[in-house]
């Protein structure tokens, strides 16, 4: 007699072929609109579920945690970051939590280069231009953006889109230095000939463009204060595809206004949706709606690190991609 299968709760649409799997392999309950549930759903599902899949959008607090039921036996996160998630809490409880590291790192590098070329060659503000119908033919002066060759770039968070960031901005002639918890490998180094900060704050205040590559923790928290956000230059960029909260934004956006800053590159926000309205209305501010990991080979490669840890589990074994605080 076959073995009753795992009750799996699914927060958001997922890729279709992603969904088609899980009716497969699971029990599963999954969405038919594409809007975050709600808290009250998400606490109901907790009660009844053995697998919760929620999204970043979906905070997994201890107070919801103590509502789970006895069933709640694992958090198979679709996607890397956890920070929604009370992961100490969760393992307190005896709830694991899974996530899908790796499979973005290409996509994201791809948005943060992006971004760093629009901002610093005015992409939008052409686009805009050609929009309009106001373009009168080419100019020796007008739209005269910068040479991005020859530039420091510093990255802060050198993990894995750190270092896939720094090797297609070599690959543009720029100059790589990084700040990080700790400091890579001398062969790693080598190979991106990338220059080691200790200091954030002399890193900052020495380099041309600022990428924001590590999560939110309580100690990245707005590491992007006001007080060292004035240490970058003038004609600084900044770019951020990691964590909105690790840049204080109202600070950014007045520095932005005043010309304190050249330019940023935000494809994540401070509050989520809530975007502080003046930075839509700075021409030097490039904006897009979390796009870094939106491709559809990350997102289905995504879906499948998600059945893989719900199925190794199903099976008795530890998820591959298990979150234990220390990581953190």
């Amino acid at each position: 007699m076959p073995s009753k299968r795992l009750s799996v709760v699914v927060t958001r649409r997922l890729p279709e072929p992603v969904e088609t799997r899980m009716k497969e392999l699971f029990d599963v309950r999954l969405r038919e609109d594409d809007a975050p549930m709600t808290r009250e759903a998400i606490v109901a599902a907790v009660q009844e579920a053995d697998v919760l899949v929620p999204t970043i959008t979906d905070r997994i607090d201890a107070t919801l945690l103590a509502q789970a039921g006895d069933r709640l036996k694992l958090v198979a996160n679709y996607g890397a970051g956890v920070d929604h998630i009370d992961v100490a809490t969760a393992r307190q409880r005896g709830i694991l939590v899974s996530n899908t590291p790796g499979v973005l790192t290409e996509d994201t590098a791809d948005m943060a280069m992006a971004l760093l070329l629009a901002v610093i060659r005015r992409i939008p503000e052409g686009l805009a231009l050609m929009q309009s119908g106001k373009w009168q033919g080419w100019s020796p002066t007008s739209m005269l953006g910068g040479r991005v060759a020859g530039r420091r770039l510093g990255i802060l968070g050198m993990g894995r889109i750190g270092q896939a960031l720094a090797r297609r901005a070599r690959a543009f002639g720029m100059q790589i230095h990084y700040h990080n918890r700790k400091r890579l490998r001398p062969e790693i180094e080598d190979e991106l000939e990338a220059t080691y900060w200790e200091s954030l704050d002399q890193m900052v205040a020495r380099i041309d463009v600022l990428s924001i590559n590590c999560p939110h923790t309580p100690s990245t928290f707005h590491l992007m204060n006001a007080r060292r956000l004035k240490l970058m230059k003038p004609t600084g960029v900044i770019v951020n595809t990691s964590r909105g909260e690790v840049i204080d934004e109202n600070a950014l956006t007045r520095m932005l206004r005043a010309g304190e800053l050249a330019g940023a590159g935000l494809d994540v926000f401070e509050h989520g949706t809530e975007i502080n309205p003046r930075l839509r209305e700075l021409p030097n501010c490039v904006l897009l709606p979390h796009m870094g990991s939106a491709t559809v080979e990350g997102r289905a490669e995504m879906g499948e690190k998600v059945l893989i840890n719900i199925k190794t589990f199903e099976d008795g074994h530890r998820p591959p991609d298990l979150v234990v605080p220390a990581m953190l």
